[in-house]
């Protein structure tokens, strides 16, 4: 058999499978709630969110936790600014936008919490 009918089925066969995945695997997130995070910025927003929110005490006038959560949901993690070293808490600036308006939260990343510790609406 030539080899470019070989390489003809195989794309065929490859295309029909990648069909079956998406369809299987979206089918799969949407009914379990499952996330697949295979990317660092997706990895550690995942990470914050799964923790309970502690809003620090120095930043009590901000209180809007709903623009807090739409950034951790849709924002982007700045890692050049953030400290992913740091001991005992991890240091992680968010950035994204909520209501029209856009936000830059720094997240201390605890074993047991995820803390605001500071934010700058730009």
């Amino acid at each position: 058999m030539p080899f470019l009918k070989r390489l003809g089925y195989f794309l065929i066969g490859l295309s029909i499978g990648l069909i079956f995945l998406t369809f299987f695997l979206k089918k799969k997130s949407d009914e379990t709630g499952v996330e697949f995070c295979y990317l660092p910025n997706c990895r550690v927003l995942k990470e914050l969110r799964s923790k309970p929110l502690v809003i620090d005490d120095s930043l009590q006038p901000f209180s809007d936790s709903l623009a807090t959560r739409a950034v951790l949901e849709e924002g982007d993690v700045l890692f050049r600014k953030s400290d992913t070293e740091a001991k005992p808490c991890k240091i992680y600036v968010v950035r994204g936008q909520s209501d029209k308006q856009e936000l830059e939260l720094t997240f201390l990343n605890c074993e047991s919490e995820t803390r605001l510790k500071n934010y700058i609406k730009l």
